[in-house]
Formats: structure tokens, C-alpha cells, sequence
């Protein structure tokens, strides 16, 4: 059995400087620090955090008055901005910086009442955020799904329209939505920069490339993280039977069955020692098991600190593949 290892893979610079900024206020902080909604998608993140003193919240009703609160990577909608000056929160932003960027195409189109469609799963908790970032009485914000959403959609003004798309959806997710939308639309304008984040495209290019060379891909996230289902259906869809673990206790080894070449990823939101347990348990039930490294993107990409952490002089955040 050959073991190949996705390179990039795992934390990304936003899952980084997610999961610092709660570490650093729960060392900084008077308990209890509250976190709205899960900081990033991953269950072994959370229960690390939750142990180290976090308390993890659905909504800010939840928080008291004069309470210190952390925002997830994922982002907020003004509404909740809102809601948190209301309680005199003490706020923490750990919004990904290119959510933030996407948050503020929204508003801009919004303030100047151009009407936007917004690409992404309905639900999730950074589409909810960015549909919240647009507030105009006489022009609206839209969300579609798939192509054949975008068949059904019936805007204003076509010729005063943007798109903007969920930074965790996938290249191919998006291709056929966005066709779709410029041929009904043609006027429709683009983002100034792809939406889609780096770490996003970087993974599923490694998925795409490591699919030539494995017959099996295991795929380290949780079930409820964007980034890391996309990475398992990009396999699938390049012939590759994949499939998505929390960690090795998740790993059947009936898949394994007349396989030899066993690829492993990681979605941006998962650390890395999950994937070494990962391997570890491999080596441990196939003797002749060796790792490789697959060549790939290094990435190097630092996001600053929330301003209010800067004050303390803490510095930056570097990406990396560090436990938790």
C-alpha cells in the first residue's frame, strides 16, 4: 500500500487566524468567552476549543449583556452586527478576511441599489452572512443554488446587476452557474477578483492532480464543512472512490479492498494531526504501507489579527498546518 499525501492540504491562513484569535482571547479574556456558531466546520477544532473554555453559541440572544463574543470565520450579517452593539458586546471578529472581502462588494452594490446574485448553499452560515450584508428597500439580493435556479430567477434591472459567490464553492461548482447567469444576463458584471478562495482552489487543484495517481482518496473534514465536501466529489467525479472521515475512527477498512494507492487530504478547516492519525492507523494495518509526499502549492499566505488584537501587540498569523 502507497500512502500519498495532498499537498496543500488542511488548515488554511483564515482557519489559522480563526482558531488563534479564540485561543488568544481565551488567554487574554476574562471567562466566560462566548463564540457565535461554530468558529470553522470542524468537530475536533470545536471540542478542543470547548475544552480550553469556549462556549459555542447558535445566536447572540444566547450571549449576556457586556459579554465578550468571537464572530467565526464564516462571517455576520449587519443584522447581527447590529444585535451586538444592542448587548454592548465585546466583540472579537474572526471573519475570514476574503468573506470580508466579498461582504464588501455586497455592500457596495447595495448602497448604490444595484441588485446582486449571490452563488452559494442555502443555509450555509456565510451565505447568511453575506445576504446580509445587502440592505436597500427599492433593489434586492439573490441567491441561487444551480442553473436552474438561475432559469428562474426574474430580476429588476438586468442592466444594473453583479454576481458574487461563496468563497468555499468549487471552480467546476460554479463554472456552468455563472455561464448560465452571463448568457440570460449578458450586462451582468463580475467581481474585480475571483470570489473563490485561494485555499479552496489550491486544495481541489491537489485532489485534481493526486486523482491521476491514487485508486482511493480519503478525505479529513467534517461533514459539515463546504470546502471538504467539495474535495470528495472532485475525486469522485474524476473516478476515484473517495470518502470524507472526521478521523481514523470514521476509516472502513472494506474500502480498501484490491486498492494500493491511498491518497489523503484535508479540508482547509482540519488540522493536521488528524491526518497523521490517519496515516498512522494505514501503516498500522498494512505492513508494507509507505508514505510519499505529493508535490503541490506552498502556500504562505499571513492574515493580520482583528484590530482589537493587534492592540495588544500579538502580531500576525502565518498559515500553517499546526495542532490545535
Amino acid at each position: 500500500m502507497k500512502i500519498i499525501l495532498a499537498n496543500p492540504r488542511g488548515f488554511c491562513a483564515g482557519v489559522s487566524r480563526a482558531v488563534d484569535v479564540v485561543e488568544r482571547v481565551l488567554a487574554l479574556e476574562p471567562h466566560p468567552v462566548y463564540v457565535r456558531h461554530e468558529v470553522v466546520h470542524n468537530r475536533a477544532v470545536v471540542e478542543s476549543l470547548k475544552e480550553k473554555g469556549a462556549i459555542f453559541v447558535k445566536e447572540l440572544h444566547e450571549v449576556p449583556d457586556h459579554a465578550v463574543c468571537i464572530f467565526s470565520a464564516h462571517g455576520v450579517s449587519q443584522a447581527v452586527e447590529e444585535e451586538a452593539r444592542r448587548k454592548s458586546l465585546k466583540i472579537y471578529d474572526a471573519t475570514c478576511p476574503l468573506v470580508t472581502k466579498v461582504h464588501k462588494e455586497v455592500q457596495k452594490a447595495s448602497n448604490i441599489g444595484v441588485e446582486c446574485v449571490l452563488i452559494g448553499h442555502k443555509g450555509h452560515p456565510e451565505v447568511e452572512g453575506t445576504l446580509g450584508q445587502y440592505k436597500n428597500d427599492y433593489s434586492q439580493i439573490y441567491l441561487v443554488e444551480n442553473v436552474d435556479d438561475v432559469a428562474d430567477l426574474d430580476v429588476q434591472d438586468p442592466t444594473r446587476l453583479i454576481f458574487a459567490t461563496q468563497t468555499t464553492l468549487s471552480v467546476d461548482e460554479t463554472k456552468d452557474i455563472i455561464a448560465a447567469l452571463k448568457a440570460k444576463y449578458p450586462e451582468v458584471s463580475s467581481p474585480k477578483k475571483e470570489d473563490i478562495c485561494y485555499a479552496t482552489q489550491n486544495r481541489q487543484n491537489a485532489v485534481r492532480a493526486l486523482a491521476k495517481e491514487v485508486d482511493i482518496l480519503l478525505v479529513v473534514g467534517s461533514k459539515n464543512s463546504s470546502n471538504s465536501n467539495r474535495l470528495r466529489e472532485l475525486a469522485e467525479k474524476e473516478g476515484v472512490d473517495a470518502y470524507l472521515i472526521d478521523n481514523k475512527d470514521d476509516i472502513n477498512l472494506e474500502w480498501f479492498v484490491n486498492k494500493h494507492n491511498a491518497g489523503v487530504t484535508a479540508g482547509a478547516s482540519a488540522p493536521e494531526y488528524l491526518v497523521q492519525q490517519v496515516v498512522s492507523f494505514l501503516q498500522a494495518h498494512f505492513a508494507d504501507a509507505h508514505v510519499v509526499d505529493f508535490e503541490g502549492v506552498k502556500e504562505e499566505v499571513t492574515f493580520p489579527l482583528p484590530k482589537l488584537l493587534k492592540q495588544t501587540k500579538l502580531g500576525g498569523v502565518k498559515a500553517n498546518k499546526s495542532n490545535v
